[in-house]
């Protein structure tokens, strides 16, 4: 929501990137020099960074900039689910029980509401795929995550010294920053939200909740997201959802519910035998 108000109001959104991964570098870079890494550790934080960094945060911005909060808030996180399960059901041989497809079922309900009620002015048909491929990359990465024997903390700290690595030169020598120009108690502000609470903090407990309930169930935190997002659109940025589009919202909302669900979790968090965990910790008892 944050990101929403700042990109349609100040910093462009190669600003936001630049600040999300420029300060989540600078928090958790300390970790990697201390855990000191193997190479082959570095090399699988790559993919995972292509995945749920920069290329991320740059197509949900996208959509952001061309929909509106409702549709960001309910589409990114409603499909990541569904495509966590196609992925999972077509890579790892998963499939999804009864219940899990009637949640799917639900989720390509609301998602294709929410797209027709928003067919008039709000309608962008490009803002639309760059979220539809934002779920897609996020799920991608959901599901790589418990392969790569990472621990969470370091996941994250990859994540965002690749980001920053290879986005920042590049940011730097194109010219497009609007940081100068900025009020600088927002790019304060901004620096803080998006480099140490969206990129730190919220990477790393997105981890954590990948190791604990596995890749699928983890995508119950997005449960929230479309309502409380929408409800907070109204007083913040003065976007008010149609009937139809609360309605579709609801079926979003309900259908991550049971697409999240799971009996058994604790298996899922372990790293597969052919991916050896580099915790530091582990490896010096």
């Amino acid at each position: 929501m944050v990101t929403r108000l700042v990109i349609t109001t100040g910093l462009l959104t190669w600003d936001i990137v630049a600040l999300r991964f420029g300060g989540g570098a600078a928090v958790l870079l300390p970790v990697l020099l201390w855990q000191r890494l193997p190479w082959r550790a570095w090399l699988r934080g790559l993919p995972l960074a292509a995945l749920w960094g920069a290329p991320f945060v740059l197509l949900v911005a996208a959509g952001l900039r061309l929909t509106s909060a409702a549709d960001a808030a309910s589409i990114t996180p409603g499909l990541m689910p569904l495509f966590a399960g196609a992925l999972g059901w077509a890579v790892l041989g998963e499939r999804p029980a009864a219940r899990r497809l009637a949640g799917y079922a639900l989720l390509l309900a609301g998602v294709a509401g929410l797209i027709l009620a928003g067919a008039g002015a709000a309608f962008n048909l490009t803002g639309l795929l760059c979220l539809v491929s934002g779920a897609l990359t996020w799920a991608a990465y959901t599901l790589l995550l418990g392969r790569s024997g990472l621990t969470s903390i370091q996941a994250a700290a990859l994540v965002c010294v690749w980001s920053a690595v290879l986005y920042l030169p590049g940011y730097l020598l194109s010219g497009v920053s609007h940081l100068p120009e900025a009020p600088w108690r927002e790019v304060m502000f901004q620096a803080f939200y998006q480099g140490v609470l969206m990129s730190a903090v919220a990477i790393l407990a997105f981890n954590r909740a990948v190791a604990l309930l596995g890749p699928v169930a983890a995508a119950a935190v997005t449960a929230l997201v479309p309502a409380g997002a929408a409800a907070i659109a109204v007083p913040v940025l003065g976007e008010v959802p149609l009937p139809a589009e609360w309605l579709a919202i609801a079926l979003i909302a309900a259908g991550v519910g049971l697409a999240a669900g799971v009996r058994r979790v604790a298996a899922a968090a372990a790293p597969l035998p052919s991916s050896p965990s580099f915790n530091v910790m582990e490896q010096r008892r």
